[in-house]
C-alpha cells in the first residue's frame, strides 16, 4: 500500500486496567470513523502507576491481561490493526521481573509481534524524580521487525530511542517505520524529545510514529505529551501538544525512497570496528 493513515491516541492513563482499556476500545471505534488504517497507543497504555506495591496486585501474565483481550477483541470487531505501545505485564520472565511489552495486533485480532523493551531508565533528576525502571522490570534481549500492509515496522519504547545502535539493527532490518511508544517525563521532554526523534527519523530515512503519555495521572506523575509523526526528511507532519485524544496523520510511504534518494545515508553506511586508534 502506498499510504497509512495513523491514528495516535495520546493517553493519561491511570490504575484502572479496565478503564483503560474501554478507553482504547472506544478510540479504535472512532479510529475506524476516521478512515484509519492503523491506531497507535502509547507505552504502559494499559496500566500507569509508580506504586509498585499496589501494582504487584494488579499485574497479570499476557494470556491474562484484561487489556490485550479487549483490544485483540476491538481490533477484530473494527478491522483495524492495533500497534498497543505497552502493557506491564508479571509472571513473564524466569528472573521474577516484570515485562514492559509492546504488541502489533492485525485487523483479524491476532498478534503479529511482540517486543520487551530493551534499554531501561535509571536515573535521578535534578528535579528530586528517581526513576529505576530495571529494579522490577527486566531488558529484552530482542529486536523486532515485523512485516505489515504498509511495510517493515521497527519496534522501540521510550528511552530506547537515545540508542542509535537499535535504529541501525532495525533499519538493516528493512524496517521504513520506526514505533516509539513513550511516556516521558516534562523535563526530558521539553529538553530531548523532538530533537531525537528527528534524528531517528533523518538517520534512518524512516517515518516515525512516537505516541505518548500526557498530562496529570493518578500514581502522581505527569507526562509531556507531544505524540509526533515525523516524515523521512525529519519534517513533522503531526504533534498533538499536550492534549489526550486522537490525533490523525496520512503517510505517503512513497516519501521514504524519494528522501533515500536524495540523501543515501544507508547505502553508504559502512561497518565501524570497535577497535578505536587513540593518540
Amino acid at each position: 500500500m502506498t499510504t497509512l493513515r495513523a491514528a495516535l491516541f495520546q493517553m493519561t492513563s491511570g490504575i484502572d486496567p479496565a478503564a483503560n482499556a474501554a478507553a482504547i476500545v472506544a478510540m479504535a471505534r472512532r479510529a475506524k470513523g476516521e478512515g484509519a488504517d492503523m491506531l497507535f497507543t502509547p507505552e504502559m497504555a494499559g496500566y500507569l502507576d509508580r506504586d509498585r506495591t499496589r501494582a504487584a496486585q494488579t499485574l497479570r501474565a499476557e494470556g491474562d491481561d484484561v487489556v490485550l483481550a479487549a483490544v485483540r477483541e476491538a481490533a477484530a470487531r473494527e478491522g483495524l490493526w492495533i500497534h498497543v505501545g505497552s502493557l506491564p505485564l508479571k509472571g513473564e520472565r524466569a528472573d521474577g521481573r516484570w515485562a514492559n511489552r509492546s504488541f502489533l495486533i492485525d485487523a483479524n485480532g491476532d498478534i503479529r509481534a511482540r517486543y520487551d523493551k530493551i534499554h531501561l531508565f535509571d536515573v535521578d533528576l535534578a528535579t528530586g524524580e528517581s526513576w529505576r525502571e530495571s529494579s522490577v522490570y527486566g531488558p529484552g534481549e530482542q529486536v523486532v521487525a515485523v512485516d505489515t500492509p504498509w511495510g517493515r515496522m521497527g519496534f522501540s519504547i521510550c528511552y530506547d530511542m537515545r540508542f542509535p545502535d537499535l535504529y541501525r539493527a532495525l533499519t538493516d532490518a528493512g524496517a521504513t517505520i520506526l514505533l516509539a511508544p513513550a511516556a516521558f517525563t516534562v523535563p526530558t521532554g521539553q529538553a530531548h524529545w523532538h530533537v531525537l526523534l528527528r534524528a531517528r527519523a533523518i538517520e534512518a530515512g524512516c517515518f516515525v510514529i512516537a505516541t505518548a503519555q500526557t498530562g496529570a495521572h493518578q500514581d502522581g506523575r505527569t507526562t509531556y505529551g507531544h505524540s509526533v509523526v515525523i516524515d523521512p526528511w525529519g519534517d513533522i507532519l503531526l504533534d498533538m501538544g499536550d492534549a489526550s485524544g486522537l490525533g490523525l496523520a496520512d503517510l505517503d510511504l512513497s516519501r521514504i525512497g524519494d528522501v533515500r534518494g536524495r540523501v543515501p545515508a544507508l547505502a553508504n553506511r559502512r561497518e565501524i570496528s570497535k577497535d578505536v586508534t587513540v593518540s
